[in-house]
C-alpha cells in the first residue's frame, strides 16, 4: 500500500487529486494538508465528500512531522512555495510530485527572470525528472522527484513533439495560441475571475511574458536539439476546466500531406493510452473530467503551414490525474491504475 500525503489539498488541483488517490487502491492518504483549512473538517470544504471522507486538514508543520509515515508527497502550492518542503521530503527518503513550477525550470536564472524569485533549492533541480510520461517514461520511472507539467505546456508539447521529432517544420515558426477554463487561476479570488468579470467575455492574457513560455520552449529544445523560441499567447474563455492549444507551424517541405502527417502522428503514438491522434479538430468537452490528450490537425497547402490542435482537462492531464500517472510508473505499477475512464461530456 502506498501511502500519501497531498499538501494544498484544498485548491483545485488537489482537490481533484484527493479525488483520484481515494478511489486507488493501491493508495491510503495519509493525510491532507491546507494552510487556508487547518483544522477543518474536508467534507465541510468540499461537500461531495460527505459520507466520503472524515480527514480534518493539518497545517504544515503537522504534515512534516508525518514524512516518515508516507511513501510519496505530493504538492499542490503557487511558485516559489515547494523549496524547502520537496527538500525535506526527499531528506526522510520520500517521493514528491510538485504539481507547481518550482521544478520544471532547469536553470535557476531562467526561473528567477520568469518567476521574479530566488530559486533556493537548486541543486535539486538536476534530479527532477520532467513529468510527461509520453517524452520521459523511463526516466519517471527511477525518479525520487517529479516535476508535474504545467497545464499548457503538457497539451502544446504533446501536440508539437512529433514534428520536431520528425523534423519537418521550421523551428523559429512555432505560434501557440492556447485557451483555458477559469479553474486554471486557481481558487484563490481574484477580481478578473469572478464570474460577472470573465462570463460572455473572451480574453489574452500574460501575452508575450507568460510564465508557462519557457518550459514549452525548454522541453522542446531537448526534444529537438535545438534552440527553439516560440510565441505563446493564453486566452481565458467562460468555462470552468479545459485547455484547447493551437499550434501553428510553418513546414520545411512542400507538397507533403495531410494523410502523411496523420500517419506519422499515429505511428509516434501508437500504444499511447492517453493520447489519441483524432480526424476532428479537438474539443474540451470530449476530454473534459479524463487523462485523455486529443489531438486533430489541417495542413494549409496554400501557405504550406500545419495547424495542430490538442485538448486537455487542465485539471487532469494538466495537473492530477498525469500526477497519478507518474505515481504509477514511479512505484511499478498498471500506468493507467485509477485513470483509466473516458470523458463524461457533459
Amino acid at each position: 500500500m502506498i501511502k500519501a500525503g497531498i499538501i494544498g489539498s484544498t485548491g483545485y488541483a488537489g482537490q481533484q487529486l484527493v479525488w483520484l488517490l481515494s478511489k486507488h487502491t493501491d493508495v491510503k492518504i495519509v493525510f491532507l494538508c491546507s494552510h487556508s483549512y487547518d483544522g477543518s473538517y474536508y467534507n465541510n470544504i468540499y461537500k461531495n465528500y460527505t459520507g466520503y471522507s472524515k480527514d480534518i486538514c493539518i497545517n504544515m508543520q503537522e504534515a512534516e512531522n508525518k514524512f516518515s509515515d508516507i511513501n510519496i508527497l505530493f504538492i499542490a502550492l503557487p511558485h516559489g512555495k515547494s523549496f524547502n518542503i520537496v527538500k525535506k521530503a526527499l531528506d526522510k527518503g520520500v517521493k514528491v510530485i510538485d504539481l507547481g513550477a518550482d521544478f520544471r525550470i532547469k536553470n535557476k536564472e531562467t526561473y528567477k527572470k520568469w518567476y521574479g524569485i530566488e530559486h533556493t533549492s537548486s541543486n535539486l533541480l538536476s534530479k527532477s525528472i520532467y513529468g510527461l510520461p509520453e517524452i520521459n517514461r523511463e526516466k519517471i520511472k527511477e525518479a525520487s522527484l517529479i516535476a508535474n507539467p504545467g497545464c499548457y505546456p503538457t497539451a502544446s508539447i504533446l501536440a508539437l513533439t512529433p514534428l520536431l521529432k520528425n523534423n519537418l517544420i521550421h523551428t523559429d515558426s512555432i505560434i501557440i495560441d492556447a485557451k483555458s477554463g477559469a479553474t486554471g487561476a486557481g481558487r484563490s479570488a481574484k477580481i478578473d475571475n469572478i464570474f460577472t468579470e470573465c462570463n460572455e467575455s473572451i480574453k489574452a492574457y500574460s501575452v508575450a511574458c507568460h510564465r508557462h513560455t519557457p518550459e514549452i520552449e525548454q522541453e522542446l529544445s531537448n526534444i529537438s536539439n535545438t534552440d527553439i523560441k516560440l510565441t505563446f499567447t493564453p486566452h481565458l474563455v467562460p468555462m470552468n476546466r479545459g485547455i484547447l492549444s493551437i499550434c501553428y507551424a510553418t513546414l520545411n517541405k512542400k507538397g507533403i500531406t495531410e494523410k502523411d502527417i496523420y500517419d506519422m502522428y499515429r505511428k509516434f503514438y501508437m500504444g499511447e493510452q492517453f493520447v489519441k491522434v483524432v480526424d476532428f479538430m479537438p474539443e474540451t468537452r470530449w476530454v473534459r473530467g479524463s487523462n485523455m490528450c486529443h489531438i486533430g490537425l489541417r495542413v494549409d497547402l496554400r501557405t504550406n503551414r500545419i495547424i495542430v490542435g490538442s485538448a486537455i482537462d487542465n485539471l487532469m492531464k494538466g495537473a492530477a490525474s498525469q500526477a497519478v500517472q507518474n505515481m504509477n510508473l514511479m512505484f511499478g505499477l498498471e500506468e493507467s491504475k485509477c485513470i483509466d475512464f473516458p470523458s463524461m461530456a457533459l
